[in-house]
């Protein structure tokens, strides 16, 4: 009975209110419409969420009108929001508003519409009795090829001004109206069609595996193929096939830096049925797209983490390329993993999920082994080509030979210099971005440290200024020491911006180009470089992670790994896993090919599992020394972990708070679950406010998120003290 409706306020997420649903309304009202409500003295948007035949609240109000003609969630996406919202220990208006682009939630915002201009029906009569001018006679004949016209292309195409337009309107020739126009993100971009491929027998395995669990229903797939072996192919195959049986599909990406080039690949196989979510989307374009998908006018998706909650009907297919990623994993409340979304949102709508990756997360390696994923390998590139050639480099014993540590081996400088000789193409790999990572004095050891975090300052060469990498706060280079007055300062570690500098100094003729997050800020930036870097217009491509996985370059015939230790000592569990795919996904990028490919590999511990393992593309090996370590400290895949992180610019208050919240969860669980204590978190201050964690295991994930949920409602914070909860949670920092 739609008698009360129960609505989410979109702009007091934590607020869920029921109201009367009017006569008027109770046809058109449906689940996940949007709706104008009265909350307070003022009117206010809303999501209905729910109905009821009655309240326990008397003298309701009823709701004032519906926003949109369509729903904007449907029925499977609030049970997939009440889940979030249970599991991931969130407000269930946090969850839709993560679901909704905020283009899509604010009523101001709405299609674009443009001046246009068409022939009456009997434009031919009137014309004949007031006999146009030159110009007017150009405009009617363009109107005739063309049917109707933007004015601002008609202006553009026929050379006029809107002068003789309007004169036409005046005399009752055309007529002047209103049209939607899409903000297309691919617009003026010429994509060549492309035609299925022939198989390789295990991608025609792989393929029907996936065929067959189209009709199963829910299944999930791990993908399991080595960097080159055509996953991309057996996404599209299959993909074609879901639209032959009339559904739609979903493919997920981890990075902007991978959109461009898999767009371009699906379109020029599919066309126009092609809609693109991510954030350098202008607020515009994302709302366009979004509606495209809404209104059935698109049926494949393709965008980054949000796009797993795109407005799709019939839904035949997600895939999950390059699932291991971390940035799948929202940093904001809530800390939804989009992997983990995908095959939840799969097992809810019927439809299989493909998992692709050539290193895949330990958690999906585990659960295939198991049996609650099929699991389908890919072993071998496309046209048999061979994996590249991995050296390990030992950088100690480089800096003996040399009698001083250095950025680069001679190795490597030897092999850049060969690959320029012949006209092929080098990638150098630095997870670190900025020029120096310190700035540090010589005589009393003053280190230029963020006021607002607990990390020191990163020296930028291109504006001359220290920038802290976790709030953001920008300050000019320090002139002398402010603690002992001395003008020598000395720049520590290295950054992107220092191996652009080195290579430019070594290779002056080369030409040289970085891609981190500091060159692609501006629009189609990704795009820009990543094209340049295909058309052959670039020699070395300098880059952070964003470099590392999922790019196809035929001329690659060398990867540089600068520093491969960086990611290895970091104080989290999966320090080494991420080594492992770090090295294996960048290596991927050579020799993709007819030209062999080769891997340098600078490091200081040659000998840790993670770097000899990458060394020999050993997967299998890796996993199981890994998995055993998991496995005796119950961490994931054998658990659940959730991070509980407190915050407060008080060290003593969010100090004492923590402790409290870690003696009440400990009461809660009776030893159901392993409770740490309260300690600072490795990065333990940030944004002006120190930081302690709570971490919490136990095998039962629902228990975990119902039990902390419980505690937490009860559990009264102080002010000023903040609290994020991060369920699976895959940094600790």
């Amino acid at each position: 009975m739609k008698k009360v409706a129960k609505v989410i306020i979109d702009s007091s997420p934590d607020l869920q209110l029921d109201y009367l649903v009017p006569d008027a309304l109770a046809d058109s009202l449906e689940l996940g419409s949007s709706v104008v409500v009265p909350c307070g003295r003022r009117f206010a948007d809303g999501y209905v969420v729910g109905f009821s035949d009655k309240s326990r609240f008397p003298n309701l109000k009823e709701i004032k009108s519906i926003s949109n003609s369509r729903p904007l969630l449907s029925a499977c996406h609030i049970e997939l929001a009440r889940w979030m919202a249970s599991y991931y220990c969130s407000p269930l208006g946090k969850v839709i508003q993560t679901m909704l682009p905020a283009a899509v939630r604010r009523s101001d915002k709405g299609h674009r519409e443009q001046l246009a201009v068409r022939l009456v029906e009997n434009w031919a009569d009137i014309a004949a009795s007031v006999k146009p001018t030159e110009k007017q006679q150009q405009i009617v004949d363009f109107l005739k090829t063309e049917g109707e016209s933007l004015l601002s292309v008609l202006m553009d195409k026929t050379g006029v001004t809107s002068a003789p337009v309007k004169t036409l309107q005046r005399k009752g020739i055309v007529e002047i109206f209103t049209q939607q126009v899409g903000r297309n993100p691919s617009d003026n971009k010429t994509v060549l069609p492309s035609k299925p491929l022939d198989l390789m027998p295990e991608q025609a395995d792989s393929l029907k595996l996936i065929l067959e669990a189209m009709n199963e229903g829910n299944r999930t797939i791990l993908l399991h193929g080595v960097t080159g072996s055509g996953k991309t192919e057996v996404y599209m195959q299959a993909i074609a096939e879901v639209r032959r049986l009339g559904r739609t599909a979903i493919v997920l990406v981890p990075e902007i830096a991978l959109t461009p080039q898999t767009v371009w690949r699906f379109k020029a196989r599919f066309g126009d049925r092609i809609a693109v979510l991510h954030s350098h989307l202008s607020e515009g374009e994302r709302h366009d797209e979004w509606h495209r998908l809404n209104d059935g006018e698109a049926d494949i998706v393709i965008g980054a983490r949000s796009a797993v909650f795109a407005p799709v009907k019939k839904l035949g297919l997600i895939v999950v390329d390059e699932e291991h990623e971390h940035s799948y994993k929202q940093e904001d409340m809530p800390r939804y993993n989009a992997r983990d979304i995908a095959v939840m949102r799969g097992h809810m709508e019927g439809c299989p999920v493909v998992l692709g990756s050539a290193t895949p997360a330990l958690e999906s390696w585990h659960n295939a082994r198991m049996g609650k994923y099929l699991l389908s390998s890919l072993t071998k590139r496309v046209d048999d080509k061979k994996m590249p050639a991995i050296r390990i480099l030992d950088m100690r014993r480089e800096a003996e030979a040399q009698g001083r540590p250095s950025v680069f081996s001679k190795d490597l400088i030897e092999a850049i210099r060969s690959r320029i000789e012949r006209a092929e193409q080098t990638i150098l790999f630095l997870n670190r971005r900025g020029f120096a990572t310190s700035l540090t004095c010589p005589q009393c050891g003053f280190t230029a440290m963020c006021e607002n975090c607990s990390v020191s300052l990163t020296y930028h060469r291109s504006d001359e200024s220290l920038r802290c990498h976790i709030c953001g706060s920008t300050r000019k280079v320090l002139n002398r020491c402010p603690s002992c007055n001395d003008p020598q300062f000395k720049y520590s570690g290295i950054g992107t911006q220092r191996i652009e500098s080195i290579m430019g100094k070594l290779f002056p003729h080369a030409r040289v180009q970085r891609m981190d997050s500091d060159m692609t800020t501006a629009k189609n930036s990704h795009d820009r470089i990543l094209g340049a870097f295909r058309a052959g217009k670039i020699d070395i491509m300098i880059g952070t992670q964003m470099i590392a996985k999922g790019l196809h370059f035929p001329n690659v015939t060398l990867v540089g790994v600068i520093y491969a230790d960086l990611s290895l000592h970091m104080p989290d569990f999966r320090a080494s896993e991420r080594t492992f795919q770090l090295i294996a996904q960048v290596a991927g990028r050579a020799g993709r090919g007819e030209q062999m490919g080769e891997v340098i590999v600078q490091t200081y511990t040659p000998h840790h599992t993670a770097i000899q393992s990458a060394r020999e593309l050993d997967y299998d090996g890796f996993c199981d020394q890994e998995l055993e370590f998991r496995k005796e400290l119950l961490y994931p895949p054998f658990s659940h972990l959730m991070c509980i992180t407190l915050r407060c610019p008080s060290e003593s208050k969010v100090s004492f708070c923590a402790s409290a919240l870690a003696r009440e969860l400990k009461k809660a669980f009776l030893n159901s679950a392993i409770i740490s204590e309260a300690v600072p978190a490795p990065l333990s201050k940030a944004k002006s406010n120190y930081r302690y964690q709570v971490m919490l295991r136990a095998k039962s994930a629902s228990k975990i998120a119902s039990t902390v949920t419980k505690v937490m409602n009860s559990f009264n914070l102080p002010p000023k003290v903040q609290v994020s909860v991060d369920m699976d949670a895959l940094s600790l920092l």
